[in-house]
């Protein structure tokens, strides 16, 4: 029985190299849809846990403002005005406000009982501003 146990202990595989947890992984690229969309966190209707399931598609309005439309698992949608000033985003319909935050590098917006991360880049300030 003994022997067995060396044998088994002998056997057993070399150590491999630890790969990067999940986390850091979703870190380092953007998930896509099966679309090819960018795939962010989102909250929606009031629910407690961001989950990466809302579908961001990026188009433009009849203006030519650039909109981003994020599609909600259920088959909702939410239209996102991108503004010019470095403010982020507001929505582009209805009346209810969005209420946003810079948090960690990404802007984490609030309209209604939905809630939103967006990967953000923040900008240096123009001299004299």
């Amino acid at each position: 029985m003994c022997a067995l146990l060396l044998f088994a202990a002998a056997c057993s595989p070399e150590p491999v190299e630890k790969t990067p947890d999940a986390a850091e992984a979703a870190k380092e690229a953007p998930t896509r849809s099966a679309n090819g969309n960018e795939l962010i966190e989102c909250a929606i209707g009031g629910a407690q846990w961001f989950l990466r399931e809302c579908e961001v598609e990026k188009g433009t309005a009849e203006d030519g403002s650039r909109i981003l439309i994020v599609r909600h698992p259920d088959g909702g949608f939410r239209r996102f005005t991108v503004l010019t000033d470095g403010r982020g985003l507001e929505p582009a319909d209805g009346a209810e406000q969005a209420q946003t935050d810079l948090v960690d590098g990404r802007l984490d917006i609030r309209v209604a009982d939905d809630r939103y991360r967006f990967p953000a880049t923040v900008k240096a300030h123009a001299p004299g501003e």
